[in-house]
């Protein structure tokens, strides 16, 4: 994909350096209602310490402190001044990597941008634009605490999408979906949830999930997630009219799509499938409706609600 010396966003939110970011609202972010994420086979919500760990640390920090040792000064490199409020002035730095990916990141999010707002125009709509937050480790959104091991997700409750530093290493690694057209893949599907959520849609399905048993709450998602996949494949279509796509960035895409298909998960990490659990989508799937709003570039091939999927 040609992204380079291209507009970048300003709607990219780098957290990298702070620690949890405060949220407006706490719970699950992938329960029901909740947020809407890559899956990758990890849990959902971040660990805490137990009281008795907090207080061995407490214990262990004075004992240190009574030694001429100020563990606050070795942990910030011997030039704490004021800790939080200086980490969240300052814009945290991390590897020519990391900057590198997350220029990629912005320039990304800022074809999604052009995309969504031509097209939201053309229907006589205002699209309002999400904020991507980059985090390590862990986050604190408004749908709840999440780790690393969450996967990318996209919350309604602050209409933003979360994003880890390392999830792009992984996608490489172990789903073996390496390329930078699979890695905007990931970001304009999580952008796709946010059009829904524009669009109603989402607000629709997470009443109706409620009163749902988990079977029919588990189809739902699925239509939910491949209307996503095909919302990214429109992005896809716009993104190759301006000649930025270069050979074979489709496949990379349509891998990537089906490299995270619940059957192809549950094979890579239990050696057999459960079909009443999938939640997302089978590779078939999922690479089909990625193909189908690629092909077409109109929401209306993206009904994956009144459709055979």
């Amino acid at each position: 994909m040609e992204w380079k010396g291209r507009r970048q966003s300003g709607n990219v939110e780098d957290a990298r350096g702070s620690g949890p970011v405060r949220g407006g609202m706490g719970g699950n972010p992938f329960g029901r209602g909740g947020g809407f994420r890559i899956p990758t086979g990890g849990g959902g919500r971040g660990g805490g310490m137990s009281i008795g760990t907090i207080i061995f640390l407490v214990v262990i920090y004075f004992v240190l402190k009574m030694m001429g040792i100020d563990m606050l000064q070795v942990l910030d490199g011997g030039q704490s001044t004021g800790g939080y409020e200086q980490t969240q002035s300052q814009s945290p730095q991390g590897s020519a990597q990391e900057e590198e990916t997350k220029a990629f990141v912005s320039t990304v999010l800022a074809e999604t941008e052009d995309t969504w707002n031509g097209i939201f125009q053309a229907g006589g709509e205002t699209y309002v634009e999400p904020k991507l937050v980059l985090f390590r480790d862990g986050i604190n959104s408004a749908c709840g605490m999440a780790s690393s091991a969450s996967g990318p997700f996209y919350c309604p409750g602050d209409q933003k999408v979360y994003l880890d530093m390392a999830f792009f290493d992984e996608l490489a690694q172990k789903f073996e979906a390496s390329g930078d057209f699979a890695e905007a893949y990931v970001i304009a599907h999580e952008v796709g949830h946010h059009v829904q959520n524009l669009l109603g849609i989402l607000p629709k399905v997470n009443a109706q999930r409620q009163r749902m048993s988990e079977a029919d709450s588990n189809l739902m998602s699925i239509r939910v997630e491949l209307q996503a996949d095909c919302f990214a494949g429109i992005w896809g279509k716009y993104t190759e009219q301006k000649g930025l796509l270069e050979q074979g960035d489709l496949e990379e895409a349509l891998n990537a799509a089906t490299q995270i298909g619940d059957d192809t998960l549950q094979k890579r990490t239990q050696g057999y499938v459960v079909p009443e659990s999938f939640n997302h989508g089978t590779s078939a799937q999922r690479a089909t409706w990625f193909k189908r709003g690629f092909d077409s570039g109109k929401l209306s091939a993206c009904d994956t609600f009144n459709s055979n999927i």
